[in-house]
């Protein structure tokens, strides 16, 4: 087993090499919260096995407690109007970064798996989940949107109406719930997910490096478009009142009891 050297360029990620298969291991204990030293390296650490012609399968693991709570509230919550557009596509890029690494991809999800982390998982081409994990995306609770891809590739895999009812509703999914529809493509025990999705990793060691690069690549461009919206569409959100009101009220109150208000009592206090 080969680890990569966790240097400046890998500051809270761990990469390991086995054979064919690489596992990219989150390692910002407790959450693994995703603040902008920890999305630099992970992309700079997809780039890296990206280049790699032996490598054709990764997995993306958070260890044994939690895959990612998302990103770093406190971070988001200092950030001018003029940094916004800058660190969310530092989010993209990211995960853009594992979206588009050249192989099969597997999400291997224990704890929880939201915001920035579902669409982390969501980047991936398969999702194994713990029984007692959790998925979602809550940006909505915070006032502004996902912009790590989250609105275009949970579209993709559950369809239309239901991305709309859990991106407006903020929701967190249980893992039977996410299988049901798609977003987890197996459910394990909690013991199991990280030897589960390096199996399912194993089954490409012997495929075609070429075809499965040619593969990845003509089934997953098709989305560069839709995230360009989401990013701009972000931005907005982001300079608009109800993010100062949301992220207040996260840090105050906890997650998911904001309260926005309507737009007219709003306009009338500017």
């Amino acid at each position: 087993m080969e680890r990569l050297a966790k240097g400046e360029k890998t500051v809270y990620v761990d990469v390991e090499v086995e054979g064919a298969v690489a596992t990219i291991r989150m390692d910002r204990p407790p959450l693994n919260v995703l603040n902008l030293e920890l999305l630099n390296s992970l992309r700079e650490a997809a780039e890296e096995i990206a280049a790699r012609q032996e490598i054709k399968a990764v997995v993306l693991y958070g260890g044994p407690e939690v895959f990612s709570a998302g990103a770093d509230i406190r971070e988001l919550e200092q950030l001018t109007d003029e940094e916004a557009p800058e660190h969310a596509k530092a989010m993209q890029d990211a995960v853009m970064s594992v979206a588009h690494l050249p192989v099969p991809v597997i999400a291997a999800i224990r704890g929880a798996a939201v915001g920035g982390g579902c669409e982390l998982a969501l980047a991936a081409d398969f999702r194994v989940c713990a029984d007692s994990s959790v998925i979602g995306l809550p940006e909505i609770l915070l006032g502004v949107i996902p912009t790590g891809g989250g609105t275009q590739r949970l579209t993709a895999v559950v369809g239309l109406p239901k991305a709309k009812e859990i991106v407006y509703s903020g929701r967190a999914l249980d893992a039977e719930e996410a299988r049901e529809i798609g977003l987890a493509d197996r459910v394990v025990a909690d013991g199991e997910v990280l030897a589960e999705a390096k199996r399912w990793a194993a089954r490409y060691e012997n495929s075609s490096a070429t075809g499965l690069r040619a593969a990845k690549a003509a089934l997953e461009y098709g989305q560069d478009d839709g995230l360009a919206v989401e990013l701009e569409n972000f931005v907005e959100s982001f300079r608009a009142p109800d993010r100062t009101i949301g992220m207040r009220s996260f840090f105050e109150h906890g997650p998911g009891r904001a309260k926005f208000g309507t737009g007219t009592e709003r306009a009338g206090q500017e």
